[in-house]
């Protein structure tokens, strides 16, 4: 991951990383059969998919993985070895299959949130749980990697609110306290 991270796509390589690790080819090529192989499954160890929470709300349990991608993007290395492991999976045909099983697999905790959801009526039983997934994390995909645009500690909250419309408690909150004034 240093590797990548200090000499970007273009230089990664067996070669350098059995010279950063000290190590020789053969060792690297005996564990995986290609430097794509090799960076996908340090990839996948480095930044393991975000723990599924169950606080029994799915707007809670979106905000906690939405808050933990925010710090993920913004104050760790894994957006340039991502920009680095998707310019990669462009020219890698077996990179690109490798890539998207391990995107499948960050993208699971966010719907298992939603599929408990929609188990208990917090989300309409005909709606599109992998569209939603795709609608609750590209925000903050696009904003790092395509708009260059800051990420407010605020976003998933207004990702949610987007996504799923107001929360309806707040709602009925605001509602009966309003008729508790007439």
């Amino acid at each position: 991951m240093e590797q990548l991270a200090e000499d970007g796509a273009t230089r990664f390589s067996m070669d350098a990383v059995a010279a950063r690790a000290h190590a020789s080819k053969a060792t690297l090529y005996r564990r995986w059969p290609s430097a794509a192989a090799l960076l996908v499954d340090a990839m996948e160890t480095t930044f393991a998919p975000f723990a599924t929470p169950d606080t029994g709300s799915v707007r809670q349990d979106l905000r906690h993985v939405l808050h933990g991608a925010v710090h993920l993007l913004t104050t760790t290395p894994f957006p340039r070895l991502l920009a680095a492991v998707i310019d990669l999976a462009e020219r890698d045909p077996d990179l690109a299959a490798t890539h998207a099983a391990l995107t499948n697999r960050q993208r699971a905790p966010l719907l298992h949130i939603l599929q408990r959801g929609q188990e208990r009526g917090e989300i309409g039983a005909s709606a599109d749980l992998e569209v939603l997934v795709d609608l609750l994390a590209a925000p903050l995909f696009y904003r790092r990697f395509v708009a260059h645009h800051p990420i407010p500690a605020t976003l998933p909250e207004t990702i949610i609110h987007t996504v799923l419309g107001p929360d309806p408690r707040h709602h009925r909150r605001q509602h009966s306290s309003g008729s508790d004034r007439r």
